[in-house]
């Protein structure tokens, strides 16, 4: 599957892992876990960015605990008509950009941003496209998080490079963050292990 197939399959994406799926289930314990930390180390007026923020789970629950000016990029553009609907004080409040991260980020000044998360997002970027990862790294100033799964020491090493089929149909892509983002000065400050995906948390060194 090339780059242009994922995109293409995420902007169409119904059923599992769509917009209205994540908007059923709503803010869970990562949001509460993405609050806690930001709050830790941020004001309230800081500027925030979600990477592929579907219908807006973590960016309501930050919404809803007084955070002023946050900002989502999604590509499926059913997502926003599911914001409006089920979080309509954040769809009014809020910035968003209804494209591909690739398409996007290339776009916003150094710095732009205090803080910017992604939560099950970058596992999917295409190998071909990993130079998003430090125009990620370029647009942060501060705080960095990343909720990924990134599997095991073995999977990342695998003669497949390091890459899953969930349900033998969308591309996983195995990384560990913490060697990404340590290229482009970032430093790890946090680091802990959920369920499924490695919680991190990196400071601009």
């Amino acid at each position: 599957m090339n780059s242009t197939e994922v995109l293409e399959q995420w902007a169409d994406r119904s059923g599992a892992y769509s917009p209205d799926y994540y908007a059923y289930y709503g803010p869970n314990e990562t949001s509460e876990l993405l609050r806690e930390r930001l709050e830790s180390s941020l004001e309230s007026d800081a500027s925030v960015l979600e990477v592929g923020c579907s219908s807006g789970r973590h960016l309501a629950h930050l919404h809803d605990h007084g955070y002023e000016n946050l900002a989502g990029i999604e590509i499926n553009d059913e997502a926003f008509d599911v914001m409006e609907e089920v979080y309509p004080d954040l769809a009014a409040d809020g910035q968003f950009y209804c494209d591909a991260i690739e398409n996007v980020v290339t776009e916003f000044e150094t710095g732009a941003f205090d803080a910017v998360f992604s939560v099950e997002t970058l596992q999917h970027i295409h190998a071909d496209n990993e130079w998003v990862f430090e125009e990620l790294a370029r647009i942060t100033d501060e705080y960095l998080v990343t909720v990924e799964n990134e599997g095991s020491e073995d999977d990342r090493e695998s003669d497949d490079g390091a890459v899953n089929y969930v349900d033998g149909d969308f591309p996983l892509y195995y990384r560990n963050w913490n060697d990404v983002f340590s290229e482009y000065g970032f430093v790890e400050v946090d680091s802990q292990s959920l369920k499924r995906d490695t919680f991190r948390v990196f400071r601009l060194s």
